[in-house]
């Protein structure tokens, strides 16, 4: 019998297939190892392929598109409702096959070299940044164990360390005067790595023309476009912008029945970089550009009127990640006075 899909339950060097044949009855179980996937997926005719969209998944999807077959990622989110009883391997390759077949599942684009070198700059950038936070912590809190106290701040604290090193009173003991020194060498290291990836990200986006188109956003800068366009591409995935805000969780959560709607917090789903983005961004645009007369600029007067101000940060994070994606999607170009902000992100 001819398999027609075929759900591939990814792991680290064990992967489980089901095929099924076109009546969606099961008609093959395979465990096979990383070595043997694409073998025994060589020998098949062309068939739809169906896999979770995670870790190697993209890697995976391209080699197994040049055999010829139609690869389909999907959230793992959406398989699980498709497990039946308890949850393995096999039935997680079973409920893939089955979920892939559905007319209206939601699929993942499979990202390109460019995109996931792209994504891994900014993860490596933002495991730095927290790495950096991390030490401005544990300095604060170990000079506030010697009495000193010093405010929040990295640049102060950054202000304040070479003071601190020559200084020779007596609660500073010579080890802890020796810890002192070693993170102020590692939270140098650290700026240095972070200002290399800074400056790869904007030589990114100085490049390329989506990038470009997106800059002209207020409260877009080059984090945001260049993290857009390694996530989502151009945006195809959505049918329009409102889905791509409610992909980042930037849309209230529903809990709606009986024909009464219910509405509750946002969401916070999907890319949790990205939303966290375009927050900032649209807290820069409200706290720190120049409205004037910019469309934008009555807008967030008018709503500021009527909502808490934290509530009208969510919903021009919304209205910036809508614009974005109608810029990507449609080619078009920024209509408004992008030039009047001063601050973007």
């Amino acid at each position: 019998m001819t398999i027609r899909v075929i759900g591939i339950d990814l792991g680290k060097n064990i992967f489980h297939l089901a095929g099924m044949d076109e009546d969606g009855q099961v008609i093959t179980r395979k465990r096979l190892s990383r070595s043997q996937v694409l073998t025994f997926m060589a020998n098949l005719p062309a068939c739809v392929v169906g896999m979770e969209a995670c870790c190697s998944s993209h890697w995976l999807g391209k080699k197994l598109r040049e055999q010829g077959h139609e690869i389909r990622l999907i959230p793992a989110q959406f398989v699980r409702p498709f497990v039946k009883s308890n949850k393995n391997d096999a039935a997680d390759a079973e409920a893939i096959a089955e979920a892939v077949q559905r007319p209206t599942m939601r699929f993942v684009p499979i990202k390109t070299e460019d995109q996931l070198d792209l994504q891994a700059v900014h993860r490596v950038r933002e495991r730095l940044v927290a790495r950096r936070t991390a030490v401005v912590n544990q300095v604060r809190a170990l000079l506030l164990e010697r009495g000193l106290a010093y405010r929040q701040g990295r640049a102060y604290l950054r202000q304040q360390i070479p003071a601190i090193l020559e200084d020779a009173e007596p609660q500073r003991s010579p080890k802890i005067r020796w810890l002192l020194h070693l993170l102020w060498e590692e939270g140098n290291n650290l700026e240095q790595q972070i200002d290399e990836l800074n400056q790869e990200v904007n030589s990114v986006a100085a490049d390329d023309a989506a990038c470009q188109r997106l800059l002209e956003i207020p409260g877009v800068g080059p984090q945001i476009a260049t993290t857009i366009v390694a996530s989502v591409g151009n945006g195809s995935a959505f049918r329009r912008g409102r889905d791509f805000a409610a992909w980042l969780g930037l849309v209230p959560r529903q809990h709606s029945t009986g024909g009464r709607p219910r509405l509750l917090g946002i969401s916070k789903r999907g890319n949790s970089y990205l939303r966290k983005l375009f927050v900032h961004g649209a807290r820069a645009v409200i706290t720190r550009s120049k409205r004037g007369n910019h469309p934008l600029g009555r807008w967030i007067d008018e709503l500021a009127s009527r909502v808490h101000h934290n509530v009208l940060i969510i919903a021009l994070a919304n209205k910036l990640a809508r614009i974005s994606w109608a810029l990507l999607n449609r080619g078009e170009t920024y209509r408004g006075m992008a030039t009047e902000v001063t601050v973007t992100t």
